[in-house]
């Protein structure tokens, strides 16, 4: 017997006792996974000697761990049901619009507008049968068979990047397949989603564990949307969809000719963005970039002003951080005491002043600009300038988009950029890659290097870093006149090595080791680019790796 904590009682269990079987049947359908110890475990996990004296709390949708839990589920779901439907049609997962999952057809002439119907309805009936979702354990060579009799190419591919001998599956009757993540315990607990026809295919949503576990209200995002077709565009004609494609070029030794390609990417959305400006230059007086947390803003505005400048465009920065309120002022605006400040809001840049300003230099007026010391918390006197005529202005913050900053500025006279990576990069075609998760691996990399911080710490600062981005970012990017997409293909084999021993310093009993974890399994598949000086030195990579001649 094991003695464990659960629902605040000790109890005595046996060994090889499933977490699922301590809760009461009726209360099974509202979780997902669980947490034993500081792990996340699924509800079936066998409960073991190493885990005497452990505790055990129940994850419900409220918890990031068991959102993304659920909804590899529901893919899993999705994936079987064209399965059982359509055995030779190949299906690819992407992240799509408002929150949602993206399912098209990779199988040539087929009408996916006429599966629709069939598969809601299988999915429906899969749900409702409440079938077991077991976890195997395989060989790679198990594996591989397996995968074959279920036309599964790209998951065979992917097994020889993987450093174990052994190979994790799930099986639901006779139907197998892996998706990168923990299951729940039966097709029975995907009770809430949603399955649209969305030309070319279907959108699914599912609960959110930041929105009280609702399905958010589905929200047709027209600037996002075509972003993401022309990165999936871009992703075909490079050849860099998955994993596999990217290691492939890596071990035919076609790596300089990788590296170069991409950056060769980032180079013409710049020339682009150059022609867009240069052509409207007799309106455009102020440029406004914002982006999310390690989009690489500081190297992109760099850049953009150097590619302006070859037009014969000198553009004038100017920095919004020079006008915040000193600490006093924003708790007297916020009514809070210094400890409890929102230092991200709106309402603590002096947007009347920043206004004023922005009027008087784009109205051809000599401006002392303010200078905003942080040491000293004291707003003091900085440089003097004057804007000559076509000459712009290049702004850039968390709030550049707001259209509350810049208010005194018509619309006709702002070009507006938001930059962001936005790569439909998969696993495999039924695991996609979160473009968040790369952020937070550019981050923690930046953070080790530049700032002497550990994994753990920017990992702890994570989620209230999101918070922000949801709150003031993402609202204002569907008014964007360009999105530059920031990602890299090659990037996590670059930022594997420094990622990988940052992230190993977290142990199992450490908070942050359920995120060191999940960033750690997807790093792996990786083949390790660890020849840095063929990255050019204005490459917005070398923002975060260092070396960059713009020493950022």
């Amino acid at each position: 017997m094991i003695q464990v904590k659960f629902n605040d009682k000790q109890l005595s269990v046996e060994e090889g006792t499933r977490v699922l079987d301590l809760i009461d049947k009726k209360d099974r359908k509202n979780l997902v996974v669980c947490r034993v110890g500081a792990q996340v475990k699924e509800l079936n996990y066998r409960l073991s000697e190493k885990n005497n004296g452990m505790k055990i709390a129940l994850l419900n949708l409220g918890n990031e761990e068991a959102g993304r839990a659920y909804s590899a589920s529901l893919r899993y779901i999705v994936a079987m049901a064209f399965y059982h439907l359509y055995p030779d049609v190949k299906i690819r997962f992407s992240y799509n619009i408002s929150r949602s999952i993206s399912c098209q057809a990779l199988t040539k002439n087929f009408n996916m507008s006429r599966a629709v119907e069939a598969v809601t309805a299988e999915v429906k009936r899969i749900v409702e049968e409440d079938l077991p979702i077991e976890r195997v354990t395989v060989t790679i060579e198990e594996a591989t068979e397996i995968y074959k009799k279920f036309r599964l190419d790209d998951k065979i591919e992917i097994l020889k990047y993987r450093p174990e001998t052994t190979v994790h599956l799930y099986k639901c009757g006779e139907y197998f397949n892996y998706m990168h993540n923990y299951m729940v315990p039966s097709t029975g607990c995907i009770h809430n989603y949603t399955i649209t026809p969305y030309s070319p295919g279907l959108i699914i949503q599912y609960p959110r564990h930041d929105l009280d576990s609702n399905i958010p209200e589905f929200e047709e995002e027209s600037t996002y949307c075509r972003t993401l077709q022309r990165s999936y565009d871009w992703a075909v004609r490079a050849k860099v969809q998955t994993v596999n494609d990217i290691n492939r070029k890596i071990d035919r030794g076609e790596t300089l000719e990788f590296v170069q390609m991409c950056e060769a990417y980032h180079n013409r959305q710049l020339a682009e963005l150059g022609d867009m400006i240069e052509k409207d230059i007799e309106n455009v007086r102020l440029v406004a970039i914002a982006g999310p947390s390690s989009s690489g803003k500081t190297t992109f505005c760099n850049r953009l002003r150097i590619e302006l400048m070859s037009r014969g465009i000198n553009p004038v920065t100017i920095s919004m951080d020079d006008y915040y309120f000193e600490k006093d002022k924003i708790c007297e605006i916020q009514g809070k005491p210094v400890t409890e400040l929102d230092l991200e809001h709106i309402n603590c840049l002096d947007t009347e002043l920043f206004n004023k300003d922005l009027f008087d230099l784009i109205n051809g007026e000599e401006v002392t600009l303010p200078r905003f010391n942080f040491r000293s918390d004291k707003r003091e006197k900085g440089r003097t300038i004057k804007v000559e005529q076509n000459v712009p202005i290049i702004i850039e913050g968390i709030h550049a988009l707001n259209e509350k900053l810049t208010k005194s500025i018509p619309k006709h006279q702002k070009f507006k950029i938001y930059i962001a990576p936005h790569a439909q990069l998969n696993i495999d075609n039924h695991s996609p890659l979160s473009v968040t998760n790369t952020r937070l691996i550019r981050r923690i990399v930046r953070d080790m290097k530049f700032r002497n911080c550990p994994a753990a710490h920017t990992i702890d600062m994570w989620q209230s870093v999101r918070n922000g981005e949801f709150r003031w970012i993402y609202p204002n990017q569907e008014d964007a006149d360009f999105v530059f997409n920031s990602s890299l293909g090659y990037e996590l084999c670059v930022l594997k090595k420094q990622a990988m021993a940052a992230l190993s310093e977290i142990g199992p009993a450490d908070p942050q080791y359920l995120t060191a974890n999940r960033l750690l399994k997807t790093l792996k598949y990786f083949r390790l680019i660890d020849d840095d000086s063929i990255i050019p030195c204005n490459s917005l990579l070398r923002e975060f790796i260092g070396g960059s001649c713009f020493n950022v």
